[in-house]
Order: structure tokens, then sequence, then C-alpha cells
């Protein structure tokens, strides 16, 4: 890194019902810890709706910004918003098994919610599909911006989705796996390389 550069931040964002405590944060914690001290690891606690979601995020953005050089790794709800993040502020971002269209997918789960990393209780109501709707990327405009990890074995959601939506981006699409990303072990430092941190 140059001197003239800003500080490196990497922004982790969790999927829907996770934590920070998940394997993924976890891994790319500890490897920048190990590697790349020099990277500021942030791996917030999200609020359970997705409009508060989002506001907690632009305050990060706004808090850091000016004097760090961004970078994204959002799982499944996370990639969702990595995208929104990137359409507003251009900030590379690797996805990992990304929801493209939670708003269907989360019709089916309206009522009472526990976060299981939490044990917080809540309840999901359809202005929170909507919600969620308001953030949707209709197109990505930089491709190129993003790396997506998938693995079709993914029980959540359907991989192809993101080949889709993605299209453009480098992709590597694994067979088997699951929602979880089996062996993320394998990634942190070519994420650190891709995201030019």
């Amino acid at each position: 890194m140059m001197a003239s550069q800003k500080p490196s931040l990497l922004l982790y964002i969790h999927g829907f019902n996770s934590s920070p405590l998940s394997h993924k944060a976890n891994v790319m914690a500890n490897y920048c810890k190990e590697h790349r001290p020099d990277i500021k690891v942030l791996t917030p606690q999200l609020p359970c709706y997705p409009k508060q979601a989002a506001e907690y995020l632009l305050q990060l953005v706004n808090q850091y910004q000016s004097d760090f050089h961004i970078a994204l790794i959002g799982s499944s709800l996370g990639g969702y918003l990595s995208t929104w993040l990137n359409n507003k502020f251009g900030f590379r971002a690797v996805v990992v098994n990304p929801a493209v269209k939670p708003y269907e997918l989360l019709s089916d789960f309206l009522g009472p919610q526990t976060n299981p990393y939490t044990n917080e209780n809540y309840y999901l109501e359809a202005h929170h599909i909507a919600e969620l709707r308001d953030l949707d990327v209709e197109a990505i405009q930089q491709p190129q911006d993003f790396w997506l990890l998938l693995q079709e074995g993914d029980e959540v959601l359907d991989y192809r989705q993101a080949v889709t939506k993605f299209q453009g981006a480098k992709q590597t699409v694994e067979p088997e796996g699951d929602h979880s990303f089996v062996d993320f072990e394998r990634y942190p430092e070519q994420i650190i390389q891709f995201l030019e941190l």
C-alpha cells in the first residue's frame, strides 16, 4: 500500500437471521488479523428490518468513507445489500451465494422470527418485504466491480438467478456445497486481492 493511499476497510455484510459471529465473517476477520493487520475489518450486527439495515449501512459509509478505501463482502441477503451499496458508491464487492430476489423468498417468512445468533425476537410484516423491494438494483452498472462466489448445492437460493444477475462479473460457480458456502477458508487471500485492499 502506498503512503498516499487511504487505509483499507473491509465491510462484511451478513445475511438474513445471521450475525458477525457467522463462519465466513470470522474467516475473513481472522485472515486479516493474521496476514493483513493493516485492513480494518467491520462486521456489524445489522438491524432485523430492511430499511433500518440499509440506513445503518449508510451511516457506516458516511462515518468511514472520507478516511478509508472501502470494499464489501456480502453473504446471502448481505449480497443483495452489497449490490445496493455498490450502485450508490461504486465499492468493489465479493458476493457469496447472494440473494437476488429476497423480497420473493422472504414473503414465505412473514410472522414471528428469532435470530439464532442473537436470540432477538421480531416480527416480519408485508411492509418489510416492500422495504426490501425498494433496495433492488434492477441492472448492475459495473459488473467488473463484483466477484460472485456460488455453490450449486445452495438449499435456500436458486444459484442460477445470481449467475444471470451478475453477468459480466467474475464468477466462481462450484458444484454441490450449500448455502453457507462450504470450505470458504480457501478464498480469503484471493478475495482481498480482488477487492484491491
